[in-house]
């Protein structure tokens, strides 16, 4: 066994892997709210997508080895099936989704629906998936569960799909990987969507489904948010 798979080295190194990188982002954040020109925020999807390659570098690892990239556009398949896969699942869940939002909103924080849409929605779609969804992807499930996966072997198997230890453990990773950058209450609630995450990189063994869904869910909230009067359209 290399010295990089024995158990403790992937365990550091994956740990040693999310923190700097958060720590980094965090900077990267600070600086803007310090002044600095929000130019500078493109290093947060840069650290997401190249943090890994530069893992994979430092042991010597092939990152071709992980899914840390979309598939080619000339690849239907991939494409297609991620399309269906979230075509199920936000059809089952988008309306429950919508009314607990509603629920949520005006009966615990006293807001009242205004229909109110963002003033830029193309610009949202584009920065959630483009900057958000695809480089989280990238690292989270791409490389973080792969890995993981070579520490805890995948031997659950959810809807037909084989998952392992280490989806779950990427799901709490994730959750409070937002809490270093910035400190929200409600950061440990992404684990639940983060199960799909995962569940889709394991279906279909590369990040674009479960990107497309990661998206979709921030779009959404941002949306409902937007009409309930809760950020500025």
């Amino acid at each position: 066994m290399s010295r990089w798979n024995s158990p403790r080295a992937i365990a550091t190194e994956q740990i040693t892997l999310w923190l700097l990188t958060l720590v980094l982002i965090r900077a990267v954040v600070m600086l803007n709210q310090a002044g600095v020109h929000e130019i500078v925020l493109a290093l947060v999807p840069v650290l997401f997508m190249y943090m890994p390659v530069l893992a994979c570098n430092l042991r010597g690892a092939d990152s071709w080895s992980y899914p840390l990239a979309l598939p080619a556009f000339n690849d239907k398949t991939p494409w297609v099936e991620a399309l269906k896969l979230n075509a199920i699942l936000i059809g089952v869940i988008v309306v429950p989704f919508v009314v607990i939002y509603h629920f949520w909103q005006t009966l615990v924080f006293g807001h009242e629906f205004e229909g109110t849409l963002p003033s830029q929605p193309l610009m949202l779609i584009g920065y959630h998936l483009f900057f958000v969804a695809i480089p989280e992807e990238m690292f989270y499930r791409g490389y973080m569960m792969s890995r993981f996966d070579e520490l805890f072997t995948p031997r659950w198997r959810v809807f037909g799909t084989l998952v392992g230890p280490g989806l779950l453990v990427t799901c709490v990773l994730f959750a409070f990987g937002h809490s270093i950058v910035q400190v929200q209450w409600w950061h440990f609630a992404i684990i639940v969507p983060s199960l799909a995450f995962g569940w889709l990189r394991a279906r279909t063994d590369n990040i674009i489904a479960g990107a497309m869904f990661h998206a979709w869910c921030n779009i959404t909230v941002a949306f409902l948010d937007t009409a309930y009067g809760i950020i500025e359209p």
